[in-house]
């Protein structure tokens, strides 16, 4: 198993280390919790270590050697005896790279049981979705995954996992700061003011990731883990359900949710100007107790969409969408793609000018174009279809007579309307419209 973090316990003598030098075997960790933040490729990493201290001045040696950890940010506390043990400070010994020195005095003799906190970089997360839609489409089986993927360069065996949503602002990037090749300084600088501002910078960036000192052990479920969730300000913490090993190198795959039967309204749009000549199939749903969601945010993501097909459990893809972080009572539109089963054919049939107007030269001042299009839309499915079909007329000034099988009819603004079309499965339908768009002084006219 590989080991980059390692402790020695060092009996000292004098302020300088001296005479034998009583190795200590790296005591298991206990308990380890990671909270992962994405957002600023942070993490903060909480251990329990069982250490045997000898009476007296200790000194303890702590090596960061091939991790992405900040050393500035090491921190120890016992567990057990805080009156009788002291943790006077925590050296860096010059010319000497990856090494820390603790130095403890100890009214005790035996095992302490202390929690070591650090942040490190390179571990990392994200979320994807699963959806599964009924055969009819109205209700989608919806599951959501974390993939933590660890390259900190330290295996964490098991760890309890906590996910942050949100974003934190810090000075200085973790990994910057851990591939420093001295802590503060350069060997022999005077460094009080760097270490004093360093270590309350650490501070500060883990005051904001660390909700609790206590470790509780958790479990390992048969079932699926499942992700608590809690509401931390502008932040959103989840806690992943029992431990996770997570190598260095390795990426798990969590279960975060399995919500069954969402409502889900499907629909098909037409636009030209937006999507090009292609129908796209939209899918959409909202974050709320109505739709067996709403008790937190979901965080974004990368959502497959498939279709249950039959009886045994096989299914047909439909499409996939990204999406950002959808806040609880909060609609989701997914636009998954263009489709080939639902068909929008527009065709200008006439085109005519009339009404001129003339200025006092003689030259056109003003004219009506007229244009008329017959609209036909197929639907070649085995269920009926929603179909919204805008137009853009660029224009505020015109006129819209309309005939025709469609269900409604909206302006959405001074240059756009949009009809909706209900279609059974397997069927078409066919309108009209004439418009009429007024150019120069006829725009005057027409406005009055």
């Amino acid at each position: 198993m590989k080991q980059t973090i390692f402790l020695l316990a060092v009996l000292v003598i004098t302020g300088v280390v001296q005479g034998k030098v009583d190795l200590v075997t790296l005591p298991k960790r206990d308990m380890v919790q990671l909270t992962i933040y994405n957002s600023a490729d942070m993490t903060l990493v909480r251990e329990s270590r069982d250490l045997t201290l000898k009476q007296g001045k200790n000194k303890l040696q702590f090596s960061w050697a091939n991790t992405l950890i900040d050393p500035t940010s090491l921190e120890m506390l016992p567990k057990a005896n805080a009156d009788k043990i002291d943790i006077a400070d925590l050296t860096y010994p010059p010319r000497v790279r990856n090494l820390g020195l603790w130095n403890i005095k100890s009214g005790v003799s035996g095992k302490v049981p202390v929690e070591i906190t650090y942040l490190t970089s390179g571990l990392s997360w994200r979320a994807f979705y699963m959806g599964t839609l009924t055969e009819d489409e109205k209700t989608m089986r919806l599951q959501g995954y974390v993939r933590v993927t660890n390259n900190s360069g330290e295996d964490y065996e098991n760890a309890q996992t906590r996910l942050i949503v949100g974003k934190v602002h810090i000075l200085d990037r973790i990994a910057d700061l851990a591939r420093r090749e001295y802590p503060y300084g350069r060997p022999g600088e005077v460094i009080r003011e760097k270490y004093d501002k360093a270590r309350k910078r650490a501070e500060e960036a883990k005051k904001i990731i660390r909700f609790g000192r206590d470790f509780r052990p958790v479990l390992l479920a048969r079932a699926p883990k499942e992700v608590k969730k809690e509401g931390l300000s502008e932040y959103f913490l989840y806690t992943i359900e029992g431990t996770e090993t997570i190598p260095t190198g390795w990426s798990k795959r969590l279960l975060s949710f399995d919500v069954d039967e969402v409502p889900v309204v499907n629909l098909y749009k037409y636009e030209e100007e937006r999507y090009g000549p292609s129908v796209v199939r939209f899918l959409s749903f909202k974050n709320d107790k109505e739709h067996k969601l709403g008790e937190t945010p979901i965080p974004g993501g990368m959502l497959k969409v498939y279709r249950g097909v039959d009886d045994k459990g096989h299914l047909s893809y439909t499409g996939q969408s990204s999406f950002k972080y959808i806040p609880v009572d909060e609609n989701v539109e997914l636009n998954l793609g263009a489709v080939g089963n639902v068909v929008v054919e527009p065709t200008l049939m006439d085109y005519s000018t009339a009404n001129y107007r003339f200025d006092r030269r003689g030259n056109i001042s003003g004219w009506d174009k007229i244009r008329k299009f017959k609209i036909e839309v197929k639907n070649t499915r085995e269920i009926g279809v929603k179909v919204e079909i805008q137009r853009n007329f660029n224009t505020p000034y015109w006129k819209l007579e309309k005939s025709g099988d469609f269900d409604e009819f909206e302006k959405v603004d001074l240059d756009t309307v949009k009809f909706t079309l209900i279609l059974e499965p397997r069927s078409a339908k066919k309108f009209e419209y004439i418009l009429t768009t007024y150019q120069g002084v006829r725009r005057e006219e027409t406005s009055r």
